[in-house]
């Protein structure tokens, strides 16, 4: 009965999805951000050019992902950074949790799920979304957006953000004038043991 309810709530959500709703179950959040980069310079709200965008007009929709994205950038900013700013955005959390109650993503680790597959096919077959937004920007012509799209490479999570943080400080530290004081920089954690 429940499989039912939920089948019914993913058949319902059929015509309310936008493209970016179909973008996060195709390709996730990064997905969803590179389909808003593309449609914001085509139409003429944003400008790409090598791994920089850059805001140059007032946008004329109202979706919330699209002015996210144009807040992330108010001046040139790289790529990659939008992309991970606009990834953990509020926009992006509410989109997710909509497609989690329809049934068409899983909870916890926001996998597409079933009836999202069945829906991203059927959305595929009629033709009506841009290729980009299922495909992702690989399929875009040669130019700006699609290099500059094809060669942001994602911060990484975790660990991995952290240490590239901690890389950009050091050389930050190691191109200044000033050593760094005793008790102020960065430590490593303990004291070492006596001899």
């Amino acid at each position: 009965m429940t499989r039912t309810w939920g089948r019914r709530r993913a058949e319902d959500a059929d015509g309310a999805l936008d493209r970016y709703a179909y973008a996060f179950l195709a390709g996730g959040r990064r997905r969803v951000v590179e389909s808003a980069v593309v449609a914001l310079t085509e139409q003429g709200v944003l400008s790409l050019r090598a791994t920089r965008l850059r805001s140059t007009g007032e946008a004329q929709s109202t979706h919330a992902v699209e002015h996210a994205v144009i807040a992330a950038c108010p001046r040139s900013k790289r790529v990659e950074e939008v992309i991970d700013t606009v990834g953990r955005s509020q926009p992006l959390d509410d989109l997710a949790r909509r497609l989690v109650c329809l049934g068409l993503l899983s909870g916890r680790r926001q996998r597409t799920t079933r009836a999202g597959r069945r829906l991203l096919a059927a959305a595929a077959s009629e033709g009506s979304l841009p290729r980009y937004v299922l495909e992702g920007p690989a399929v875009l012509v040669t130019g700006p957006v699609r290099h500059g799209l094809l060669s942001a490479t994602s911060i990484p999570d975790g660990l991995g953000r952290t240490l590239r943080r901690m890389g950009k400080a050091l050389d930050d530290d190691h191109g200044s004038s000033t050593d760094s004081a005793p008790g102020g920089g960065i430590g490593c954690g303990g004291s070492s043991g006596g001899d």
